[in-house]
């Protein structure tokens, strides 16, 4: 078999997931359509509605009013908006409230925010502390707002993290901040689609959401944004989505969003259910197959479609490559800057040594996956890695 006869195995879900053919018609459809949605004429409302009705359906997917529901660039745009947002707004209002509380494992869409506006706007930040499985504890975030509660001015903990799969509890840690007018964002952008998500019923303040990850358009996304909750714009111009985000709305991509969205949310717990087993087959296989394979994040509060593993003795990147050049697509955990690889920050949180945070791998499933892309990792997996450790070995060697 060549390698254009290879049938790639995509296991990197996390970073994008294939477009539903359902979401695809959808936006080709209104690719067709002239209109902008803040025109008068005709042409212009038929695309106002489009939106709109988007707006409604994705609304109702996630628990929220349509009016809640701001259009977004997607994900980064929208942790920017919340934090810089949240930020200026609270600060407009209560120039003590300069504390921002955060977890150390969070995705860069919302670590770098937080960090830039500590170095341009007298930001302080604060860690909140992680556990070896990735969680954030609800009484270390009460001990933080504890220490001096009218200094804080929002709290944000991602729903599930993207490396590990761990789930945070948002809904105790929402509470516990209402109990002093503390706002609280989270980033759900890998959790929609996956867990139940219910704006609402979380009773935090804003809420990150991106189309990519569940089967729709890239390039849009939303912050759920609860009806009383003030926030200073980022964009200005035309005032669109509240005055809150200007910019000309993406009327196809916004079909093609509510599609995905609405289907995500129905599909959940039948997803979740088979994403499940072949997760835990494949987690099972690897740990089962080679000696030194560890699972990591909580194994029982996980998405269902996320397999972190951490190989002794390996590079994540050279494991990664290696698996690639076979046809089987994953991600490592560990991030590249200007070609020198650095481990996860999240792993280091996490209390990771460098070696174990270098070493590992993601497995995110998704919509497409099936029994024969576990086959696949699971009959690679162990040549893989033999031949990983044995590269390693040699670069030590010409090393010393």
């Amino acid at each position: 078999m060549t390698s254009s006869d290879r049938r790639t195995v995509y296991l990197d879900h996390a970073a994008t997931t294939p477009m539903l053919p359902a979401a695809i018609e959808a936006m080709t459809q209104h690719l067709a359509r002239t209109g902008n949605a803040s025109s008068l004429h005709g042409s212009g409302r038929a695309a106002r509605r489009t939106v709109e009705e988007s707006r409604e359906t994705i609304a109702a997917a996630l628990g929220a009013q349509p009016s809640e529901v701001v259009f977004t660039s997607g994900g980064t745009e929208a942790d920017n908006l919340a934090l810089k947002g949240l930020w200026w707004a609270r600060l407009a209002e209560e120039p003590r409230r300069r504390r921002i509380l955060l977890s150390g494992i969070e995705h860069h869409a919302v670590l770098d925010p937080a960090v830039w506006l500590a170095q341009h706007e007298r930001a302080e930040i604060e860690w909140l502390p992680v556990d070896e499985l990735g969680r954030v504890r609800p009484d270390d975030v009460r001990r933080a707002v504890e220490q001096d509660p009218e200094s804080v001015s929002f709290v944000t903990v991602m729903m599930a993290n993207n490396e590990v799969g761990t789930l945070q509890p948002v809904r105790e840690i929402a509470a516990l901040a209402r109990e002093y007018d503390i706002p609280v964002h989270t980033d759900a952008v890998q959790a929609v689609g996956q867990i139940p998500v219910d704006f609402a019923e979380l009773g935090v303040d804003a809420m990150t959401v991106s189309a990519h990850k569940l089967g729709g358009p890239y390039g849009i996304g939303a912050l759920v944004v609860h009806k009383e909750t003030k926030l200073t714009p980022v964009l200005h111009g035309g005032g669109q989505e509240r005055d809150v985000r200007s910019g000309t709305l993406d009327a196809p991509a916004t079909a093609g969003f509510a599609v995905a969205v609405e289907h995500a949310v129905k599909q959940q717990a039948d997803e979740a259910r088979r994403l499940t087993e072949l997760r835990d087959a494949l987690v099972s296989g690897v740990v089962g197959t080679v000696e030194g394979a560890q699972l990591s994040g909580d194994p029982a509060g996980r998405l269902p479609n996320n397999a972190h593993l951490s190989f002794s003795g390996c590079e994540g990147d050279s494991l990664l490559l290696l698996l690639d050049a076979r046809g089987i697509e994953v991600s490592t955990g560990s991030a590249c800057n200007a070609g020198v690889a650095e481990p996860s920050h999240v792993l280091l949180a996490m209390g990771y040594d460098d070696q174990r945070a270098r070493g590992s791998l993601r497995f995110t499933l998704g919509h497409t996956s099936t029994r024969a892309d576990v086959d696949a990792v699971l009959d690679n997996i162990g040549p893989v890695v033999e031949r990983a450790k044995s590269a390693g070995l040699q670069n030590v060697g010409r090393n010393t």
